[in-house]
């Protein structure tokens, strides 16, 4: 009897001990559970691992707990570059209640130089937007929730007028005003008058046929570097003009071969980034930049090509173009143009550069003093090409002729350098022949 008595007895511990475990194993796993919902997920679980942001030297592990069945996934912003820290959240292009494939891009988030794509990481359906447009989002913000399984609705993007109606309660019956309440409603008027009032931040008056709109993040970019390039450079402006007679005849008698052996057309810009390189090679302290106390010369010459598209403008870089040749160079300026027009530069592709060509020309412009691409020291302005009457050998003949501008920080670089480069690009424009011979 004594021994069953203790076998019963060692029976009840052992129950009481698994049952302590696993309510102690729930209790651990809603924990973690709590845990890892207050970490943002920069990028799509992948065999489990959620990746926190390089900074964090640590790794969480866990299975996806967006939902209880797995069911639901979320969109969230991108890594932007390393030079990109955040951005603003300009449009959505997809509304609560469509259905989206997987990549399919359901919105756009604007930074200071590039727009990025939010996608999609499964397909579904739009559960709902958890960020607003306007909102300033960094990499790893969750944009969206989307159910894997659910059917298309129209119920999510627009709730009729008489759910909206229900779901609204009444508005409370206006209170009686009271005496005591008339002085600080006095002094809130008379703070919000002096804050209109303000000098800092003026208010224009409302007009007819007026609208006003935020000013997107790519353009105030913009608009704060070249006033921070008027602020810091010494800006200085030479002007020369080039006869395209020779260059033209050139471009017309091979244009035909050359696509047929490179597949591109021979443009002009080839020839003016060549004729760039040149002119920089000779005066290496145009390809040189002001750093602090010290000067910063530059042993390869990364050309910026200034590109207009309908946001805005973007410059992307040309690397190496010192090994590079006239196919080569044109090859790399379409991609890039190409790029830009569908809004696809990426922040690398429009890092760094040593010195920009700008072809207001293209527009119309006849002559300009373009601005420079901080943190470099010059920019060339090409300019569209007009007959003029000009004298050759005593005669007077109608040439096409461009006006060139180079504006470069006085600070840094003296006149003379200025007026030689510049020299040196009119000399091999007019004459290609010059870049063949290396004279």
């Amino acid at each position: 009897m004594a021994s069953r008595l203790a076998a019963r007895l060692l029976l009840r511990r052992r129950s009481t001990a698994v049952v302590s475990f696993v309510q102690s194993y729930r209790h651990a796993r809603h924990f973690s559970t709590q845990l890892l919902e207050g970490v943002p997920r920069f990028s799509k679980p992948t065999c489990g691992r959620y990746l926190l942001p390089n900074a964090s030297p640590y790794q969480i592990w866990s299975r996806s707990f967006a939902s209880e069945n797995g069911d639901l996934v979320e969109a969230v912003v991108p890594h932007m570059g390393e030079s990109v820290t955040d951005g603003t959240l300009a449009n959505f292009l997809k509304k609560p209640g469509d259905r989206v494939e997987a990549d399919e891009v359901i919105a756009q988030i604007e930074t200071d130089k590039v727009t990025i794509d939010v996608s999609s990481p499964e397909a579904g359906v739009i559960e709902k937007f958890t960020a607003s447009e306007g909102d300033t989002v960094t990499p790893g913000t969750i944009i969206a929730t989307i159910s894997k399984s659910a059917a298309p609705s129209e119920a999510h993007a627009a709730p009729s007028k008489e759910t909206s109606q229900k779901e609204t309660p009444p508005p409370p019956p206006p209170e009686k005003p009271k005496v005591e309440e008339k002085t600080p409603k006095v002094e809130s008027v008379k703070k919000q008058a002096s804050k209109l009032a303000s000098p800092s931040e003026p208010q224009l008056p409302p007009k007819e046929r007026e609208r006003r709109v935020s000013m997107p993040r790519l353009r105030k970019r913009i608009a704060n570097r070249l006033k921070d390039s008027q602020n810091t450079f010494a800006l200085l402006t030479t002007f020369n003009e080039v006869d395209m007679t020779n260059l033209m005849k050139l471009r017309s008698d091979y244009k035909d071969e050359f696509v047929k052996k490179h597949g591109v057309k021979l443009g002009l810009m080839s020839c003016f980034v060549k004729a760039a390189v040149s002119a920089l090679q000779n005066q290496p302290i145009v390809n040189a930049v002001i750093d602090g106390d010290d000067i910063i010369y530059r042993d390869y010459i990364d050309i910026s090509v200034a590109v207009g598209t309908s946001k805005g403008l973007v410059v992307p870089v040309i690397r190496d173009t010192e090994g590079m040749n006239f196919a080569d160079i044109e090859k790399g300026i379409n991609g890039l143009a190409k790029k830009a027009t569908e809004g696809a530069l990426s922040i690398d592709e429009m890092a760094g550069g040593t010195f920009t060509i700008s072809n207001g020309g293209v527009y119309g412009s006849l002559i300009s003093t373009p601005i420079i691409n901080p943190p470099q020291s010059a920019i060339l302005g090409m300019h569209s090409i007009v007959q003029r009457p000009v004298v050759v050998n005593g005669d007077i003949l109608a040439r096409p002729m461009m006006y060139l501008a180079l504006t470069y920080d006085h600070r840094l670089i003296d006149g003379r350098e200025a007026v030689l480069f510049l020299r040196r690009i009119k000399d091999v424009v007019e004459d290609p022949r010059r870049l063949l011979l290396d004279i």
